[in-house]
C-alpha cells in the first residue's frame, strides 16, 4: 500500500530519447497500481501554455532569421508557459497529493537554452526563484539515447516540431548537458533508452514505486 503525498515525477532527454513514450507507460502503470496521478508537458499543459508553445512554434518556421524572436524572448516565452503550467496545473495537482509526470521541465531549459543558446544562467535562475518558489521535482529520468536510434525515430514521426530539426551535433551537445545536470543532483537517474524495451519500463516503474513507499523523499 502506497501513502497518498504530492510526488513530482520529470523526464528529460533529447528528441527521439524516448521519454513522451516512457512517461505514458509510468502513467498507465501507476493506474494499475491504483495511485492517482495526472500527465502532463512542457512547453504546454494548461490552454494558455499551449497557446504559448503554439507561438514558439510557428516561430522556428520563419524562413528568415531577422523574423526569428530573440533567445531571450525565446526564453521568456518558456518561462511564461512554465509559469502558467505550474501554478494551473502542477501545484493544484501536488496539492491534492496526486503524483505528476512531466514531459520535460526546468532542465530543458538549462540544456537547450542555457547550454545551447547561452542564454544567461542567472536571469533564467532568477525567475524560476519567482516562478517555482520551492518546488523541485522529486524524480527525475533522463533518458539517454544513441544517434542512431533517435534519428530513427524522428523519421517515423508523423508531424515534426523544432526541436525534430536540430542538427545531430545540437542534440549531442544537449544530451551531454541533460547529463552534466544529473551528475550533480540526487534522485536524478540517467537511463539508456536506446532502446525502448520493457525492462526500461519496469525499472522506472520499479524506481517510482520504491521512493512512493518511503514517507520521506
Amino acid at each position: 500500500m502506497y501513502k497518498k503525498k504530492p510526488f513530482f515525477i520529470v523526464f528529460e532527454g533529447i528528441e527521439g530519447c524516448g521519454k513522451s513514450f516512457q512517461s505514458k507507460r509510468l502513467f498507465k502503470n501507476l493506474k494499475k497500481n491504483k495511485i492517482q496521478s495526472i500527465i502532463t508537458r512542457e512547453p504546454g499543459g494548461t490552454k494558455s501554455a499551449e497557446l504559448i508553445r503554439k507561438l514558439i512554434l510557428s516561430d522556428y518556421f520563419q524562413k528568415s532569421s531577422k523574423d526569428k524572436f530573440d533567445k531571450y524572448t525565446d526564453t521568456l516565452l518558456y518561462l511564461a508557459a512554465r509559469n502558467e503550467h505550474v501554478k494551473e496545473k502542477i501545484k493544484p495537482a501536488l496539492k491534492k497529493k496526486m503524483v505528476v509526470i512531466c514531459d520535460r521541465f526546468i532542465d530543458s531549459t538549462i540544456a537547450y537554452q542555457v547550454y545551447g543558446k547561452k542564454v544567461n544562467y542567472t536571469f533564467i535562475n532568477n525567475i524560476h526563484k519567482t516562478i517555482l518558489g520551492n518546488l523541485k521535482p522529486n524524480i527525475v529520468f533522463v533518458l539517454k539515447v544513441s544517434s542512431k536510434s533517435s534519428t530513427q525515430r524522428l523519421r517515423k514521426r508523423k508531424s515534426k516540431n523544432r526541436y525534430d530539426n536540430f542538427s545531430s551535433s545540437f542534440y549531442k551537445k544537449a544530451q551531454k548537458s541533460f547529463i552534466k545536470i544529473a551528475n550533480k543532483k540526487k534522485n536524478y537517474y540517467v537511463l539508456d533508452s536506446s532502446k525502448n524495451t520493457n525492462t526500461l519500463e519496469k525499472k522506472i516503474l520499479d524506481i517510482t514505486l520504491n521512493k512512493l513507499k518511503k514517507d520521506e523523499f
